[in-house]
């Protein structure tokens, strides 16, 4: 089963019309990446990103930390990403801990309030 099916339609009640995610078709991806698009937000793009981070599925995330995930992309890359990568990183591995299904930008509040203390604490 795809990503926010059934009764985890739920979830995104509440949540702007321009946010709410398209009905989608189950995922019948095949290859490497094909158990990781089964993790909720994690597109084949993404798939691709852990795959290169070392994650082969879900269970890999459990112990991971999001931000050295994601400091790890960006440095293998060479360019700052996105932070909404490193929410997207947050939210699969909440779920491969058992959190339930949220969309990445759940995650985003928590972010920027980290980011905030970090910079008021004095050196």
């Amino acid at each position: 089963m795809g990503a926010f099916q059934g009764n985890e339609a739920n979830a995104w009640q509440g949540e702007p019309s321009s946010m709410k995610p398209r009905p989608t078709k189950p995922k019948r991806a095949s290859g490497p990446t094909a158990e990781l698009q089964n993790i909720p937000n994690i597109g084949p793009a993404m798939a691709r990103d852990l795959l290169r981070l070392g994650i082969t599925r879900s269970d890999d995330l459990v112990h991971r930390d999001p931000e050295q995930l994601y400091d790890e992309l960006c440095r293998i890359d060479g360019t700052r990403h996105d932070p909404c990568v490193l929410d997207t990183f947050t939210a699969a591995i909440d779920f491969a801990r058992g959190g339930p299904p949220r969309p990445w930008w759940h995650f985003t509040p928590e972010r920027k309030a980290r980011d905030k203390a970090r910079q008021e604490t004095p050196r």
